[in-house]
């Protein structure tokens, strides 16, 4: 296997975007964006990942991994790793090696089209009930499931007593809303079931319980924008509204 590009490639390659698969299953597993010879270092990367380990494999059948260009020519990174980030998302981050999701994915991934109006049209809402904005920016991916989506938005959070005065909690990423939840009780962080896996107690941190909101609710406030409520310096992911502090 040529394992280097001649400068004369290289030049013509630009930035790139490319894919390894088995070359017995042709099953992809691990996606890449790069320049210049980025697209072979995998193959001496001696750091004990699920990618170096599944590559590894593949030699010791005295095989190599199958290596292809995805899409070539693009003049710039940004461009590498918006397109890295929707290949990624297409065959689902479960089915690869890779360690995180593409670049910026939970905005420019893949994201059914009534989310993607919503998020650049941003119609602005105002909220009427005492509520508790919650941003899950770290966690938030579109395709999300129900229960992901709410077991990223109830826990865990370092919050005081007043949690007790909202009503409903707002699951919120990039100051759009993505689903409305009504509070039923507050618990000590860990102390409940989580789909996100074990997650240690915390006398400092909290979780709620709740269900989804009534629908009249969810309507009013779901692909909303409540972004005015949060300064753009706040890195607080909770955030009172129509709540007296104490």
């Amino acid at each position: 296997m040529i394992k280097q590009f001649s400068k004369e490639v290289i030049n013509k390659l630009k930035y790139y975007v490319y894919i390894y698969s088995d070359p017995e299953t042709d099953e992809i597993f691990y996606v890449g964006k790069g320049i210049g010879n980025r697209v072979f270092s995998h193959l001496t990367d001696t750091d004990d990942t699920e990618k170096s380990r599944f590559i590894s494999r593949i030699l010791d059948r005295g095989q190599e991994p199958k290596i292809e260009m995805l899409i070539h020519g693009l003049e710039d990174e940004h461009t590498s790793l918006k397109v890295e980030a929707a290949i990624i998302d297409l065959i689902g981050k479960e089915k690869l090696t890779n360690r995180v999701r593409g670049w910026q994915s939970g905005i420019f991934g893949r994201v059914e089209v009534n989310q993607l109006i919503s998020h650049y049209e941003r119609e602005k809402v105002y909220i009427d009930e005492p509520a508790i904005l919650i941003r899950i920016n770290r966690l938030f991916r579109y395709d999300m499931t129900d229960i992901e989506l709410y077991d990223a938005t109830r826990g865990v959070w370092k919050i005081g007593e007043n949690r007790e005065k909202a009503k409903y909690a707002l699951a919120v990423f990039d100051g759009i809303v993505h689903e409305v939840y009504e509070v039923i009780a507050w618990f000590q962080a860990g102390s409940t079931f989580n789909t996100r896996g074990s997650l240690d107690e915390d006398k400092k941190r909290w979780e709620f319980v709740g269900k989804k909101a009534e629908e009249s609710i969810r309507s009013k406030y779901i692909r909303k924008s409540v972004e005015h409520y949060h300064s753009r310096s706040a890195q607080n992911p909770i955030k009172y509204v129509n709540i007296i502090e104490n």
